[in-house]
């Protein structure tokens, strides 16, 4: 939702972008043409910013830091996001629900998740090359209306009461292509709006509205559903689409900062594969999506969370169990985005990263090894607290250590990342509760997190050194 002033009350510049500096420097990055661009208006003046030579004093060192709302260009796009993120829940529920009411077979419904994953793959991988090669307004514009569209087909079949799968499947395969495209291009995108020193707190601002449309979005779905029926579920989708398009109109321009990018103007197989090359050439990159894969994919249990809900915590009642499992991280997480103002300014952004992820591993290990629902679902909220640390600087570390003609391709391996880990741990989890039992398969797995990310944070110095 655009909450900022219309147009005409702000000043002309208050949307340019703000160059960033390369890595390993504090110099801009050398423009294309001979004017620099100014930086983002600041806004009125934070009595508690560093900026204004203030201190965060009594619970305000405690709370989100709000620095980058200053900035109206990135207080447009985050604004928007508080819409679509319940929306893209409402639509995340009534996909699987649909086609569980279609077959009345969850083995359908895991079909479905993968029919979404290999757009989602090839197309994030592709749509940050196309993002370090286009202006990235134009792109969000293209895919955020193609992503709209999608939910008003969503709509159209599920009010015309086609019911059919082999639809919905095709549907959900060009919605995440859609998202594959979008999100390196919107990520991407931050760096130019924000200064640097205001990533992480940009970060922990995108991902606390997220996170809140995690729990949100499948309640209120919940509470909807016998109410107004499932197709009016895409519909809201679609509308809150809308918001977001008119926020991205509102956007400045966002081209190619270098002349090179500019001129290259192309997104093939050798521009995805010069992304790779980047990552390799940079340690701390790939050692940022190394510390993620060790995260999830050792320590992620949600694929347990059905047969521990129904044999170590359904005295509580398995529905309740299931329920407060999968809400658990998210609240935690959106606890920690609330409370960012205790790290957001932190300057070692590496050494946090590597903090973060054992400090999931130890409370993966110490849900494994509750025999209480209530100390379970503690540990949980306190991993999700961690896991929001992990991708405020995760994420700052990619905007600021990449140059910005390669932000869109780091950003697409972001997303398959995120998109991928998850997933393999579903299979590694289920298979090692069957083998060994479920708690036991959680408590080795956050064990294995704890032990691989402080062996790599021994053997490779460059990301526990790394800082803005």
């Amino acid at each position: 939702m655009d909450t900022s002033e219309s147009s005409t009350a702000e000043p002309a510049n208050d949307d340019t972008p703000v160059r960033t500096a390369r890595p390993g420097t504090t110099s801009p990055d050398p423009a294309p043409d001979p004017a620099p661009d100014p930086a983002p208006d600041p806004g009125p003046p934070d009595p508690a910013s560093p900026d204004t030579g203030g201190a965060r004093r009594g619970w305000r060192r405690f709370t989100m830091d709000t620095r980058p709302l200053r900035h109206p260009a990135f207080r447009r796009l985050w604004s928007s996001t508080i819409v679509t993120a319940v929306g893209s829940q409402l639509t995340a529920v009534a996909v699987p629900k649909q086609i569980y009411d279609i077959t009345g077979s969850s083995a359908w419904v895991g079909y479905a998740s993968l029919a979404g994953l290999l757009p989602l793959i090839v197309f994030a991988l592709w749509g940050g090359a196309i993002a370090d090669s286009m202006d990235r307004r134009r792109l969000l514009l293209l895919t955020n209306s193609g992503i709209a569209a999608t939910s008003v087909l969503f709509w159209a079949q599920a009010v015309t009461g086609l019911d059919s799968v082999a639809v919905l499947m095709v549907l959900l395969a060009l919605q995440q292509a859609f998202f594959g495209l979008n999100s390196p291009a919107r990520n991407a995108s931050i760096a130019r709006l924000v200064p640097e020193d205001e990533l992480p707190a940009a970060n922990a601002l995108g991902s606390t509205v997220m996170q809140t449309g995690l729990v949100a979005g499948p309640l209120l779905a919940g509470v909807l559903i016998p109410v107004i029926g499932l197709s009016e579920l895409y519909l809201i989708d679609a509308l809150a689409l809308c918001v977001t398009v008119w926020a991205v109109v509102r956007l400045p321009a966002l081209p190619p900062l270098t002349a090179a990018a500019a001129a290259a103007g192309r997104a093939g197989l050798g521009a995805i594969a010069e992304g790779f090359r980047y990552i390799s050439l940079h340690k701390v990159l790939l050692l940022s999506f190394l510390a993620d894969i060790i995260a999830m994919v050792f320590g992620m249990p949600r694929a347990l969370f059905p047969q521990l809900a129904a044999e170590t915590y359904g005295g509580h009642g398995e529905g309740l169990a299931l329920g407060l499992l999968f809400a658990a991280i998210p609240i935690g997480a959106v606890l920690g985005g609330l409370a960012s103002g205790t790290f957001s300014r932190a300057r070692r952004h590496g050494l946090m990263v590597i903090v973060a992820v054992v400090a999931w591993g130890v409370a993966v290990t110490g849900f494994g090894l509750s025999g209480n629902l209530w100390v379970a679902v503690a540990f949980l909220a306190a991993a999700g607290v961690a896991d929001m640390v992990s991708m405020v600087f995760r994420g700052a570390i990619l905007l600021s250590a990449a140059t910005d003609e390669m932000r869109g391709r780091m950003q697409g391996v972001f997303t398959v990342v995120v998109a991928g880990g998850p997933r393999l741990a579903d299979v590694l989890h289920g298979t090692g509760g069957s083998l060994f039992g479920p708690r036991a398969a959680v408590a080795g797995g956050g064990l294995l997190v704890v032990v691989a990310t402080l062996v790599l944070a021994a053997v490779t110095p460059a990301l526990r050194n790394h800082r803005v």
